[in-house]
């Protein structure tokens, strides 16, 4: 394995910290560039590895984006604004952060001997997940009408309203971006593929499923669904799911992600592709919520189901690995109904503020949640 010198932008938050903790352990140096913008870090900075060189900016500070470049050989870009809701009302925000941060460290990499940039992407470029017919044939542009989901009927159909079966979705289901967020994403992977192309520098985007662990933003109630869950169940109070609770998610454990950042930078095969990133395990929501609940200890803080939805919300989308396997020989490692536990303990000596609520009712004031 060749020692690298790699740049983690974005590497204090909550995926970060576990990449640079795997860097270090194969023995990479590590240099971090992040802002740690209020909303996720409290406007504290996190303990840091004495082995680290850190930077504090903005992606969009480009002298501070050409100064962390010196001496790198890779990049893993992680800085972006996440969450889907808020994206959607806070719009130049998540443009800015994600697009126009992506751009300016592209533009600092030009003619610098970096070798390999892997950025994260998401899930949420897809939409809707791979769907089934009962006629076999597989759908990959599927979006639920809206007067069906005022109705309450969440799950979508064919034209003809014969039912439709979700199934696992790989890398080749064509996109569909149903939020900002999404699309800064999209965007994200496109800027860096493109830039690769061009320059002759490897360039790969893993698209993360839904990411949750220990360390997570709990007071940030536009961050993970498990977290947003915890910090209500920390506060005695039950976690809100929006729609009937039955939609399906794939949730993979922070550390197989991290596993997979490290993979991708020394997989030689990885170069030039998109790679899901997920547990290959579909859960519902409402189902995790209940698991979430017992590791708790609050059994009795059942769901609260609202039987409304937000705007750029989708109903099922879990992952197909099999690229991840093939590319980078990643294997998940930790289940999620094996993990909760340690979940469950981290939270409860770390404490969380509940902004449930407050977030229920940013989306209502902008009229996003029907």
């Amino acid at each position: 394995m060749h020692v690298q010198k790699v740049l983690v932008t974005g590497g204090c938050g909550f995926i970060g910290r576990y990449v640079v903790e795997e860097l270090l352990a194969k023995g990479h140096e590590v240099r971090i560039l992040d802002g740690l913008i209020e909303q996720v870090h409290g406007g504290v900075a996190p303990e840091l590895d004495p082995r680290v060189d850190f930077i504090k900016a903005e992606m969009t500070d480009a002298k501070a984006v050409e100064q962390a470049l010196e001496g790198v050989e890779s990049v893993i870009h992680l800085a972006a604004e996440v969450g889907v809701g808020q994206s959607m009302y806070e719009i130049a925000r998540y443009v800015s952060a994600n697009d126009l941060g992506t751009a300016v460290l592209l533009e600092k990499m030009i003619g610098k001997p970096i070798k390999r940039i892997i950025v994260a992407s998401s899930m949420s470029v897809y939409g809707e997940g791979f769907y089934q017919s009962p006629d076999g044939k597989l759908h990959g542009a599927v979006r639920r009408q809206a007067e069906r989901v005022k109705a309450s009927q969440w799950n979508p159909v064919t034209t003809d309203g014969a039912v439709l079966t979700p199934v696992a979705t790989s890398e080749d289901k064509p996109v569909d971006l149903a939020s900002i967020y999404a699309l800064t994403k999209f965007a994200q992977e496109r800027e860096v593929l493109i830039y690769g192309q061009a320059y002759n520098v490897e360039a790969i985007a893993l698209r993360l499923f839904n990411v949750f662990g220990p360390g997570q933003a709990l007071s940030n109630p536009y961050t993970g669904v498990l977290a947003n869950f915890a910090s209500r169940l920390a506060n005695n109070q039950p976690p809100m799911i929006f729609e009937d609770g039955q939609q399906r998610r794939d949730f993979v454990h922070v550390r197989d992600v991290a596993r997979a950042f490290r993979l991708a930078l020394e997989a030689p095969k990885a170069n030039g592709h998109v790679i899901n990133v997920g547990s290959g395990n579909a859960y519902t929501i409402e189902e995790v919520a209940t698991l979430l609940a017992e590791a708790m200890g609050v059994p009795e803080l059942k769901p609260d189901i609202l039987h409304k939805t937000r705007s750029g919300d989708i109903r099922n989308c879990f992952a197909d690995i099999t690229a991840a396997r093939e590319l980078l020989g990643f294997e998940p490692k930790y289940r999620l109904q094996d993990t909760l536990g340690e979940l469950a303990e981290w939270v409860s000596v770390t404490g969380a503020v509940d902004r449930g609520a407050q977030m229920k009712k940013e989306l209502e004031e902008r009229g996003l949640v029907s």
